[in-house]
């Protein structure tokens, strides 16, 4: 019997989190798209979520394309098929390797900080006195860092789709030997502008996805700086398994519709 209170339990808690979490969401989406918005907030979180995001996003996606071309080249090599390297290389940065690596890095690193700044100011009760002031603060902690993180992403994707390529052409012309006309009319040849455009709707989702794990750790943290340092390490891993789940549905339904 304990066994199944056990389950009981952790069912019901499951279904309570999953109810305070989809009302959390509609709230902040009822917010975000009112007025007021408030514009120095979101500038200032653009250039964190974006700005301050591309050296590892771009660092991730240079090394990601060399190591793509390299094992890539290992494989194709048993088939005398070196020739689809372009190929397999700019599709798995453009469709899948690119935002799904940026959405982690991102995760690891925004989501993280999100989740600290709004559990400390929810345990030092700035969140409470924001609302004395007649500020709501959904409207200025939550909704500028909603839009900053979906618009911000996709920006962040392109850049390092060039950058990942980039790092595959590098590897292929100065250590595979490749020449670099070829590899650059293969590359285009076959690249089409859905295969960039998917990936970017995956970037703009993933970015949604990332703000709103850490806005809603953040936000219903408590228990001191324990309970900060406990939301902080449940939106980064609740926003990696989400990233990794709606990947699968999104590459799913794009799949389906071609």
């Amino acid at each position: 019997m304990n066994f199944l209170a056990l389950i009981g339990r952790t069912f019901l808690h499951f279904l309570q989190a999953t109810g305070q979490f989809i009302w959390f969401l509609g709230t902040t989406l009822c917010h975000t798209f009112r007025r007021p918005w408030y514009w120095g907030q979101i500038g200032k979180q653009v250039i964190d979520i974006g700005y301050y995001s591309l050296p590892v996003v771009g660092l991730t996606a240079l090394f990601t394309g060399m190591v793509l071309a390299l094992q890539s080249h290992s494989g194709f090599s048993r088939f005398d098929a070196e020739s689809a390297i372009p190929t397999v290389v700019v599709l798995s940065i453009t469709r899948e390797l690119g935002p799904v690596m940026a959405g982690l890095m991102v995760a690891g690193r925004i989501g993280a900080a999100i989740a600290a700044e709004l559990g400390t100011m929810r345990v030092t009760e700035q969140i409470d006195a924001l609302t004395t002031l007649s500020t709501n603060p959904y409207k200025y902690l939550i909704a500028p860092r909603l839009l900053a993180a979906t618009f911000m992403m996709p920006v962040l994707v392109l850049i390092s789709d060039i950058i990942g390529v980039f790092g595959g052409f590098l590897v292929s012309v100065y250590r595979l030997e490749f020449n670099a006309s070829n590899y650059l009319h293969q590359t285009w040849e076959y690249l089409e502008f859905t295969d960039v455009t998917s990936g970017l709707w995956k970037a703009a989702t993933f970015g949604a996805i990332v703000a709103m794990m850490g806005c809603y750790n953040g936000f219903n943290s408590k228990g001191g700086a324990q309970g900060v340092g406990a939301a902080t390490t449940n939106a980064v891993v609740s926003a990696s398994i989400l990233i990794l789940i709606s990947n699968y549905l999104l590459t799913g339904s794009l799949f389906a519709t071609k």
